[in-house]
């Protein structure tokens, strides 16, 4: 393809969609596929011979694009907002099309130091401290298992160095509850602490926090077996419910024992360029590790995932590769992202950033993020409102926890039957391409997540949202 060929088929793509974009109200959220249906539409064996890039256009437009769940559809409430902004879309292609290669500072100190700003930029937004460095990961997961690799080297004084684990007579354990993401769990895995030493806090019936002062007693408790704590991974604002674990309290109890505290706000992290969503993160500063991810709420294309560090030369220490043919003549004055994760190679990820913050605005992002949190709490007592309906879990941002209880199944004695009701009653909305919403277990019974927060989610899909679930439980004629 010559710059002239990818010119005229960029226009074409772009104007596909933003076409989509325009029309997305049009189409279902959910496809309607079974499994094997695309792959079934695809030839079997690779092309020998060129296309145009218009038949492959129109392939895209009639055998893949249908088969996308439209998380950017105003009626997608499942899992957590996934926002692409088309701003952060520009970002995306031009990452692409500047094609620079991440390996070190030397090989394209661009993609380094407009990284450094942007995600400064972000430490500023949230109102952490100047001290704190940070780094763009793909995904939230990613960085749990970052931090859980440094928590490691810091518990067992750089054990990598030398014998690694093998060489560790005490246990190492890590510290969290049933509210954290399962990241968490593969990250604990890879990272060497035996599911024996996974360490599950006791919770709070109502709101799913952690309780402290059961953390406080099992850490004492491995402490006095000859175990090594290693790390404690705070929710703050948890998949499930959004529950916020007490990070103040638990960074003092940390403290006490050196234990590294991971602080997971995967989705929830947005909140904290909103003054006055920040008491829910109080003590963060406090923590050894954070990540946050804009790919959500936020409203960058994925993947796009930040990490932030209290003290980024352990973090080096741990991560750090030098092999001699990408050693730097910027030498120790410059960063050197590869030695910040687990690849060496990275894109251009920051121009997402910096294309949104630059083209939205940040006030412009803050309102759209103040208007969800309006209509969470909107929705919540509506539905609180409803005979039948009710409200399981705290709203503390923007996503609402609901269950259906009918007169008949008010029982104690009727759980199975509440939740064979509670998947058909998901089920039906979701089948029904009108909208999408995610089931989840609470308190051992289903109920439905309502994760309100897609940039074009107004308060008029919420009413109809509303229409969908009373018409989805109504008894049948």
């Amino acid at each position: 393809m010559t710059p002239e060929e990818f010119r005229a088929a960029g226009h074409e793509l772009i104007d596909w969609i933003a076409d989509r974009r325009a029309t997305v109200e049009q189409r279902r959220v959910r496809p309607e596929l079974e499994p094997g249906d695309l792959i079934a539409a695809l030839p079997a064996e690779p092309p020998t011979e060129p296309e145009s890039a218009a038949a492959v256009l129109a392939d895209l437009d009639s055998i893949v694009a249908p088969g996308v769940l439209e998380v950017q559809h105003p009626m997608h409430y499942g899992w957590f907002p996934a926002n692409a902004s088309l701003s952060s879309i520009l970002g995306d292609i031009a990452s692409s099309g500047l094609s620079s290669l991440g390996i070190s500072w030397e090989s394209s100190p661009a993609l380094t130091e407009v990284e450094e700003v942007v995600v400064d930029w972000l430490r500023q937004l949230t109102g952490l401290p100047a001290e704190w460095k940070g780094v763009i990961q793909d995904t939230a997961s990613t960085t749990c298992l970052v931090a859980m690799l440094a928590a490691r080297e810091r518990a067992t004084d750089h054990a990598q160095t030398s014998a690694g684990l093998v060489g560790e007579s005490a246990p190492l354990c890590v510290y969290t509850t049933t509210e954290a993401h399962s990241s968490v769990r593969k990250a604990a895995l890879l990272a060497g602490v035996g599911a024996d030493h996974i360490r599950l806090v006791d919770i709070d019936r109502y709101t799913r926090d952690m309780e402290p002062d059961h953390l406080r007693a099992l850490i004492a408790a491995d402490v006095d077996a000859g175990h090594n704590p290693m790390a404690i991974v705070a929710s703050l604002g948890s998949t499930g419910t959004t529950a916020f674990d007490p990070i103040g309290e638990i960074v003092q109890i940390a403290a006490n024992h050196g234990v590294w505290v991971h602080a997971d706000a995967a989705m929830a992290g947005a909140a904290m360029v909103l003054p006055e969503q920040r008491a829910l993160f109080a003590g963060i500063e406090g923590a050894d590790s954070i990540a946050w991810n804009p790919h959500k709420w936020f409203g960058t294309i994925l993947d796009c995932s930040l990490m932030y560090v209290r003290d980024p030369d352990h973090l080096i220490r741990v991560m750090s590769t030098n092999p001699s043919y990408l050693r730097s003549t910027a030498g120790g004055e410059a960063t050197q992202y590869r030695d910040w994760g687990i690849p060496l190679g990275r894109r251009f990820r920051s121009l997402k950033l910096w294309y949104q913050l630059r083209i939205d605005g940040i006030d412009a992002i803050r309102a759209r993020l103040r208007r969800d949190l309006e209509n969470a709490s909107w929705f919540a007592d509506q539905i609180a409102a409803r005979p039948g309906w009710e409200v399981v879990a705290p709203v503390r941002l923007q996503t609402v926890c609901l269950r259906h209880r009918p007169d008949d199944l008010v029982a104690p004695d009727r759980g199975e039957a509440l939740d064979t009701h509670t998947l058909d009653w998901v089920r039906t909305i979701n089948t029904s391409g009108e909208a999408f919403l995610s089931p989840s277990v609470l308190d051992d019974r289903w109920m439905a997540r309502v994760s309100i927060g897609v940039e074009g989610t107004e308060r008029a899909h919420l009413v109809r949202l509303i229409e969908l679930l009373d018409a989805a439980v109504a008894p049948s004629a």
